[in-house]
């Protein structure tokens, strides 16, 4: 999971030694890539679902800090280029979307069903939300680089929706009442919606100025 500049210069630091004890073991940055993806995976849908929400958001938050080791793993062997971005991407969505993912059953499970913004279940509905649209945001970025635009605009990046997200997580894993979750998940789906219309005004614009745009790349699945 990609961390800001500022997260990527402390993870830098940090984690460079076993970046550069890894390359020394041999260890290919795809294997960490993959590695890393999966613990998330196995995280988020273990620990969440079973309420278990500060050591999910702890270890999910420490998987996001090592996420970089991959990265300077592979500049100290010369393998940076398309794919490992490709790959570093892809998995992303997947690591991403077990998180939400993992909230969506924990408030589904957890629900007394009395409703109210304490209710679980209102907080499993925001994550649905997030869910979802959380893979459109991406998604209008790479269309639009695919028909020859851009479209990085947007108020809700991905390293805030997961910071966001985790630390409420956290709190509630504290003892924090259910309704901080739940506002912060709807917070976070309003955001990601606004990006996602923000991408499109930004995409239309670039088609009135440029009506016969490169011929696109393909249509992604």
């Amino acid at each position: 999971m990609t961390l800001g500049s500022k997260g990527r210069g402390f993870a830098t630091t940090v984690f460079g030694p076993v970046a550069r004890l890894l390359v020394r073991l041999g260890v290919s940055p795809d294997a960490v890539t993959f590695a890393g993806t999966i613990a998330v995976m196995t995280v988020s849908l273990w620990l969440l679902p079973t309420g278990r929400l500060l050591a999910g958001a702890l270890l999910i938050g420490f998987f996001a800090v090592t996420d970089s080791i991959d990265g300077q793993m592979a500049r100290r062997i010369g393998r940076t280029g398309p794919w490992g971005a490709f790959l570093d991407s892809t998995l992303d969505r997947f690591a991403d979307g077990s998180v939400f993912a993992g909230l969506v059953v924990w408030g589904a499970l957890a629900s007394d069903r009395q409703g109210g913004v304490g209710d679980p279940l209102l907080a499993s509905g925001a994550a649905l939300a997030c869910l979802l649209l959380g893979s459109i945001v991406p998604y209008a970025r790479a269309r639009a680089e695919g028909l020859g635009m851009t479209a990085s605009v947007g108020i809700a990046e991905r390293t805030d929706r997961l910071f966001v997200a985790l630390a409420a997580t956290a709190a509630v894993g504290l003892g924090a009442p259910v309704a901080v979750l739940t506002v912060a998940l709807a917070l976070l789906a309003l955001a990601s919606a606004v990006t996602v219309g923000q991408r499109m005004a930004t995409v239309y614009a670039q088609s009135q100025e440029n009506p016969t745009p490169p011929a696109p790349r393909g249509s992604p699945a």
